[in-house]
């Protein structure tokens, strides 16, 4: 089946997206076969039409308006692994659901991703956001990326260190924003190596409860206990987990206004310890779950149809039908009043679709 086939018109997003919220798509297209992609991209460019590229929907805020152009749906589906010495590299298509991909890992034995279970999403969102969690990053194993870059037309790959990677950010996200379509992501993954802790509340939940020496298994079903518990894991039967998952990134500021905001606090008459973790040179990142809750928000603060989850300050969740400008307000207040206290202004990790730029 062709791409014009396959075009639909006044398509609802919401089904697409862990949120629940969004209007419609003028036009939509499902592409399981790259040649839809193509397609679809040079028919976007040649009616002048924004596109917008989704995959599993679990990052998005769509505009309760909609997406007035084509909205390219990746459903592209492959695995190839190839052993060489104690690596094996995967390549995987862009719409392979990526928490699939973890549990293949996994039963494989094959270390470097099991940090990052639970994540919902597709393989193709990995290196645009640099995916992470506990501890891992997917920059950690990327050794390639294979695009179509939408401007002229053609394939492209890029080496890792070509993506340029830093915390939730990459080339793809910044310098060259929306100008790729990720087509195949290839993954380097160590064999027969043990899992590494670096993350203290995972590392402090598997000593306690698991063993000394986990195996990649334990430290899969660690991290799902764990997403679990704070309705990180998507379910149906948890309304605490229709979310985009984080909805802010952790704010990394300079040493020496933490310093100041430590002063500022022990004036005030507060000795809690900022949970605080080592960045670039000069630089540290901050929690802003708890940054989140000492400006004053509760777990469970509701503001019309939508709130801040019950299990985890920096989720914010559509608890009965809520819409997009609520999500944008709720979140709103909570920048606004985190910059009063602290003089820190969130950044959201959640991106916004159909929004007047």
């Amino acid at each position: 089946m062709h791409f014009k086939e396959k075009l639909k018109e006044n398509v609802l997003l919401k089904p697409y997206t862990t949120l629940g919220i969004g209007g419609l798509a003028s036009y939509f297209v499902d592409a399981d076969r790259e040649e839809i992609i193509f397609e679809a991209i040079k028919w976007a460019n040649k009616e002048e039409k924004e596109l917008f590229v989704l995959g599993g929907g679990s990052n998005l805020v769509v505009a309760d308006s909609g997406f007035s152009g084509l909205v390219l749906h990746i459903n592209t589906r492959a695995i190839e692994s190839n052993y060489k010495d104690d690596k094996v590299f995967v390549t995987l298509a862009s719409g392979e659901n990526w928490d699939d991909f973890v549990a293949l890992a996994v039963k494989n034995n094959w270390q470097g991703i099991e940090c990052l279970s639970g994540i919902p999403g597709k393989v193709g969102a990995t290196p645009i956001q640099n995916v992470g969690a506990y501890g891992q990053e997917v920059k950690d194993t990327i050794t390639e990326v294979q695009a179509y870059d939408r401007k002229l037309e053609k394939l492209v790959s890029f080496s890792n260190q070509e993506c340029d990677f830093s915390y939730r950010q990459s080339f793809f996200k910044s310098q060259a924003k929306d100008r790729y379509v990720i087509l195949k992501v290839t993954y380097s993954l160590s064999l027969n190596t043990p899992p590494r802790l670096n993350y203290p509340e995972l590392k402090k939940y598997v000593l306690e409860n698991i063993s000394s020496t986990p195996t990649l298994l334990d430290i899969h079903e660690s991290v799902l206990r764990l997403r679990r518990s704070k309705s990180m894991v998507i379910d149906a039967q948890d309304p605490n987990s229709r979310s985009v998952g984080s909805f802010f990134m952790n704010p990394i500021i300079e040493e020496k206004k933490l310093n100041l905001i430590k002063e500022k606090l022990l004036k005030e008459g507060v000795n809690d310890n900022i949970p605080e973790f080592a960045a670039r040179e000069g630089m540290v990142k901050l929690s802003a779950a708890w940054l989140i809750e000492k400006a004053g928000f509760k777990k469970g603060y509701q503001k019309g149809r939508v709130a801040i989850s019950s299990k985890h300050a920096l989720a914010l969740i559509n608890k009965e039908n809520g819409t997009a400008k609520e999500i944008c307000l709720l979140a709103e207040e909570i920048q606004e009043k985190v910059k009063e206290k602290f003089d820190i202004w969130l950044e959201p990790e959640a991106i916004y679709i159909g929004f007047n730029k």
